[in-house]
């Protein structure tokens, strides 16, 4: 079959022939027909995730949708035919927190698709039978690979945040792949959002899915905007962009008994916070990882009931992914990509 192969750490990709992998006991292998295309393919790339030798050569991607085209052995569902969207987290499915479906939160976690695993950057790949979640009928395959992290990761925080109709939440990096369905998401949920971004063109588009302002944080007068909009501070901020300044400004825009909510995770990222502000205004920090599998497939039936509209950029074929990498790099890509295999 043919795939993308990350032989070092880095953004380079080889287009290569590599043998079709076979199911073992518990899996399922499947023929891919797309796989979504996001920052943290990227940052896993670049080695931001974990670099162990052992983990490459590797085949990327987590956010992939195709037709189950052979099960392994004790496998009883899915059935060859089946279509079904990859489950991010390697969960047990036996511990006290996956029983409680907080899988990400699985106490004998294996580590990520497409990062311990073989991902969905191929023809075709192998997953275990626990981690293939039913596609509804009507979404098409372009439109279940934005469900999988960058639509099921907002229902989640929205859920952890506790966000509602008396919610004003400021979304920090709300044109980007998991940004853009976080508007939509806590406007499904209620609230009024802010968006905060760079590029004029894609802060328009985030008025356009229903945010009712959208700031440039780069502008001189981005504070001025925010207090114009939130006089009295967010209620809720979710910042998807995981840096210092980024994190300093949703701190200060915060109202009393606001929530931060922090969703990046990376290395040598810190936060200055004083306590007597958490004490005076009891603001919360909240750490949000993932989404369970209930709730990959509850985005699934929002998207294929119309509540959330999947924002899908650019699509190219799997040889050339490294198109969307780059438009990736350069923060010019809206929402997420998506290759087709």
């Amino acid at each position: 079959m043919q795939a993308q192969v990350l032989h070092a750490w880095g953004d380079a990709l080889a287009y290569e022939t590599v043998p079709t992998p076979a199911p073992g006991r518990g899996e399922v292998l499947i023929r891919v027909e797309a796989c979504g295309v996001g920052l943290t393919v990227l940052n896993y790339m670049n080695g931001n995730m974990d670099r162990r030798p052992e983990l490459l050569p590797r085949i990327p991607g987590h956010e992939f949708v195709g037709t189950v085209a052979e099960v392994g052995p004790e496998v009883h569902t899915p059935r060859a035919g089946d279509r079904v969207m990859a489950y991010f987290y390697l969960a047990c499915g036996h511990c006290d927190y996956c029983r409680l479906a907080h899988e990400p939160l699985c106490r004998n976690l294996r580590g990520n698709v497409g990062v311990v695993t073989n991902g969905g950057y191929a023809e075709y790949a192998v997953l275990p039978a626990f981690n293939c979640l039913p596609v509804p009928e009507r979404l098409s395959a372009i439109e279940a690979t934005a469900v999988i992290d960058a639509i099921a990761t907002p229902l989640h925080v929205n859920r952890r945040a506790g966000i509602g109709p008396s919610d004003l939440v400021m979304v920090v990096g709300a044109a980007g792949g998991v940004g853009i369905h976080m508007v939509q998401m806590s406007r499904l949920f209620g609230a009024t959002v802010v968006a905060v971004d760079v590029d004029a063109a894609k802060l328009a588009v985030t008025r356009e899915l229903g945010a009712a302002a959208a700031i440039d944080f780069t502008a001189p007068d981005a504070r001025e905007a925010l207090r114009a909009v939130a006089p009295s501070g967010v209620t809720a901020a979710i910042d998807l962009v995981g840096k210092r300044e980024t994190l300093a400004f949703c701190l200060d825009a915060l109202d009393r008994r606001g929530r931060l909510v922090m969703l990046t995770t990376f290395a040598g990222a810190t936060l200055e916070a004083s306590p007597r502000q958490f004490v005076r205004d009891e603001v919360s920090i909240l750490g949000s990882r993932y989404a369970s599998r209930w709730e990959v497939s509850h985005a699934a039936t929002l998207v294929a009931e119309g509540k959330i509209k999947p924002i899908v950029s650019e699509i190219v074929p799997l040889a050339r992914v490294g198109e969307i990498n780059a438009k990736l790099r350069a923060r010019t890509l809206l929402g997420r990509g998506a290759v087709t295999c």
